[in-house]
């Protein structure tokens, strides 16, 4: 569901998008920014097996790192996120940022990382500039660190929790009851009634 300014350009969204696909490198799922600080949207991600957890966002600040270590560690998946670099120059003309004018400002200093299911840091932030960070990864440390810690397998309390996930498409009006629309002379006869009703008032 987009929030504050993200509602002129995005509309309703639902649970039906919220998936992992499975792929020769493994299972991979997206989830977005903020959105990344909603605990129950990354348990629906790990009980679907993620094992590449994409995390694009535009949040630079050094709080991202330690909450993409929690990501990985928590589900014990390898974690790809990616920043944003954006000057000023980048921007159009007529935008006026908080942080300056000049054409060489950086709005966004970027920040990539790569953290692995045990919480290394195999790739740390870059703010440099624009850039291209790679990882050899190996995914038997998913199976190493699901063998310690499983939040939705061996470590999960379902006798004392449940989240229950809405994967179907949803709409923003439903009408559970659906009239039919009335026929030209229906609808005439309606109008002649109200109109004799009105005259003998």
């Amino acid at each position: 569901m987009p929030t504050a300014l993200e509602r002129l350009v995005w509309g309703f969204g639902d649970g039906s998008t919220i998936g992992v696909a499975r792929t020769e490198l493994g299972r991979i799922g997206s989830v977005i920014c903020w959105e990344n600080y909603m605990p129950l949207l990354r348990t629906a991600m790990y009980a679907q097996g993620v094992e590449l957890y994409c995390a694009p966002t535009v949040d630079d600040r050094d709080t991202w790192l330690p909450t993409m270590r929690t990501i990985a560690l928590e589900g014990r998946c390898f974690v790809i996120s990616a920043c944003q670099y954006f000057k000023r120059a980048d921007g159009p003309a007529e935008y006026a940022p908080i942080q300056g004018d000049a054409p060489e400002t950086v709005l966004i200093r970027g920040g990539p990382c790569i953290i692995d299911p045990l919480g290394t840091i195999l790739v740390e932030p870059d703010f440099s500039g624009e850039t291209i960070q790679t990882a050899e990864i190996d995914r038997r440390l998913i199976a190493r660190g699901k063998y310690d810690l499983d939040v939705v397998g061996h470590y999960a309390r379902p006798d004392v929790f449940k989240l229950s996930v809405d994967t179907r498409s949803q709409s923003a009006v439903t009408l559970s009851h659906v009239l039919a629309a009335p026929t030209d002379d229906e609808f005439r006869g309606s109008a002649a009634s109200q109109e004799a009703a009105i005259c003998s008032d």
